[in-house]
């Protein structure tokens, strides 16, 4: 999405700090400070360079994991959306998960791929994740975090290794 800047000059900022940042934070609003017609400085939503997720559950999250001696890569994707990179061996070649934690997590469930997978693979949706929770929402905030997530993945890895062999998911047809 393109930032649209309106200009905002100095005096409208010193005047009304509040209101400014509000119209950024809350409405994503971007604007270019003047000051005696030169631009000075920019204020973008914070959302446009890092993912919206309250730092102290994400924090939570990356400790959690570092117990658990779940080792992980980040990356934030175009969208700043934060992943996390699991490698797993899987069946004589290494499987990635990768777990999408999206702009609102834990409110909105993550995402999860796996690479590479067979063409055709089921039970994943139509952008290629992984379908672990169902197609009900499944996910609950407060009682699910990614350990959970890598839980559910892995056993739907179990399930790609028995389609593979037999053709069949265990537990129910292939989608």
């Amino acid at each position: 999405m393109p930032l649209n800047f309106q200009s905002l000059s100095m005096m409208d900022l010193r005047n009304a700090p509040g209101e400014a940042l509000d119209r950024v934070a809350l409405k994503g609003e971007s604007f270019i400070v003047e000051r005696n017609g030169h631009q000075l400085a920019c204020l973008v939503p914070l959302s446009r360079f890092m993912p919206d997720i309250q730092p102290v559950r994400l924090s939570k999250e990356l400790e959690r994991l570092q117990k658990q001696e779940e080792h992980h890569n980040l990356s934030l994707t175009d969208d700043n959306e934060l992943e996390l990179h699991f490698r797993r061996e899987g069946a004589a070649k290494e499987i990635t998960l990768t777990v999408r934690l999206p702009h609102g997590f834990p409110n909105t469930a993550p995402k999860v791929y796996a690479s590479p997978v067979p063409e055709g693979a089921p039970h994943r949706w139509a952008d290629g994740s992984l379908c672990i929770f169902g197609a009900m929402a499944v996910w609950n905030p407060g009682a699910h975090d990614v350990s959970n997530v890598l839980k559910f993945a892995r056993r739907w890895l179990q399930g790609l290794e028995a389609w593979k062999a037999s053709g069949a998911w265990p537990g129910g047809e292939a989608k």
